[in-house]
């Protein structure tokens, strides 16, 4: 079963390299996994699941409905034109200055599809613009979607904690210097594979481009950044009296925009809402199907037979405290269950291994992370990937050796 499982995963791969429909892929590949698990009914019970996943069906959808807004209100084009005259005096640190803003970002807005979805709206068109490839700007912003292990809201963190009997603060600051080292690499190898690959300038873009006898208006160039202001100030000051997220960002933003420009209040609503609909069939369908591909995986017992191995061979556990949720991070899009299983299952007994539980649990959570940043099927990819308009593969090829290095440069600031 798992060499069925694993020939199946790899033929999964290479149909998605070759830039075959992604939703077909996947779908297809969760389908034919979970007929042979004996279970068909868990893709299809997974595909209806998805469809209605709240917190990143608002996130997406609300995100790209403003996006539209932007677009016809010339929102963007003057927030384009605004940042192209600075970026051009600050080219060689637009990358890794992305993934930087991205991070923290992420640090107080602990979510991985959030911020992809608030971020990359920003980011990846002010990088195309600049000339940046389409999918190394999307991988630049997918490359910072981690910060949220520096926000004690962050599930993991408190989990730690608990089996530790130490407070969540004590957690973040152990782990806080290997998380921002990982950072550092991955901003200068990512910048490093732009270069080498010649991605990092001459990028013509047809949707995105600055136009030097443009006349910017500053306010109005204020508008595309404005949701994203908010909800950090929101997240930061005002978190205990204000609950703010996405959706809710976005609608105030559109509202402001809407005053600020004086567009026909219908064709903004209308923008808005197409916005959305393109978004659900696009990038929300992509995640349902990457849902049903982890639904096969999860039916041929390919989860459960990894976490055995790992679980079950106390000679290698600090290998698999980092390299093991890593793994199931990348195939699964998610690093959470990885995370979660281990640190419930070893992290109570790694002074048996030479560790402390704080710090066992720490390289556990900073591998799962790295994992999911990874992934070509984590739902922060597929978001930036339909922004930018390319593969989710294209973003996973270009953030596998900065997300290997990170994990390397991390662990050895764990393990001393």
């Amino acid at each position: 079963m798992m060499i069925v499982g694993l020939f199946i995963v790899i033929a999964t791969v290479y149909f998605l390299i070759k830039q075959y429909d992604a939703r077909f892929v996947l779908l297809a590949s969760g389908i034919i996994m979970a007929c042979i698990g004996g279970v068909p009914m868990s893709s299809l019970d997974s595909f209806a699941k998805n469809m209605t996943n709240g917190g990143l069906i608002q996130a997406v959808c609300s995100v790209m409905g403003f996006a539209m807004v932007m677009k016809i209100t010339q929102c963007d084009k003057h927030l384009i034109n605004f940042m192209a005259k600075a970026l051009s005096r600050f080219r060689p640190f637009l990358i890794p200055g992305v993934v930087l803003a991205t991070y923290a970002v992420n640090v107080a807005l602990p979510s991985a599809a959030g911020t992809a979805a608030a971020a990359g709206a920003i980011f990846v068109p002010l990088m195309m613009s600049a000339g940046v490839h389409p999918a190394m700007a999307a991988a630049a912003v997918k490359c910072g979607t981690y910060g949220s292990m520096l926000n004690p809201g962050l599930a993991h963190n408190p989990f730690v904690a608990k089996i530790a009997g130490v407070s969540v603060m004590d957690v973040i600051s152990f782990h806080y210097k290997a998380n921002i080292a990982s950072l550092l690499t991955a901003a200068v190898v990512i910048t490093l594979t732009a270069y080498y690959l010649k991605e990092h300038k001459g990028y013509q873009s047809t949707r995105f481009e600055a136009d030097e006898s443009f006349k910017v208006n500053y306010l109005y160039a204020l508008m595309p950044i404005l949701p994203i202001a908010i909800l950090i100030v929101c997240s930061t000051l005002f978190v205990d009296k204000v609950k703010m997220d996405v959706p809710q960002a976005m609608l105030i933003g559109a509202a402001i925009s809407l005053f600020v420009t004086r567009t026909h209040p219908v064709n903004l609503s209308n923008a808005f809402f197409e916005g959305m609909g393109k978004a659900y069939g696009s990038i929300i369908g992509i995640i349902i199907s990457a849902g049903v591909f982890v639904s096969g995986l999860t039916a041929m017992g390919l989860v459960s037979d990894f976490m055995d191995i790992m679980l079950n061979n106390p000679a290698i556990v600090k290998i698999c405290a980092a390299v093991g949720p890593f793994v199931l991070g990348v195939i699964m899009g998610s690093g959470d269950a990885a995370t979660f299983a281990f640190n419930e299952a070893i992290t109570p007994h790694a002074q048996d291994f030479g560790l402390s539980q704080v710090q066992m649990g720490s390289m556990a959570t900073l591998g799962g992370t790295l994992g999911r940043t990874m992934s070509p099927i984590a739902g922060a990819t597929i978001i930036v990937a339909g922004i930018a308009g390319v593969n989710p593969m294209e973003i996973a090829k270009r953030n596998c050796l900065p997300m290997i290095l990170a994990m390397v440069v991390g662990m050895f600031f764990l393990l001393n």
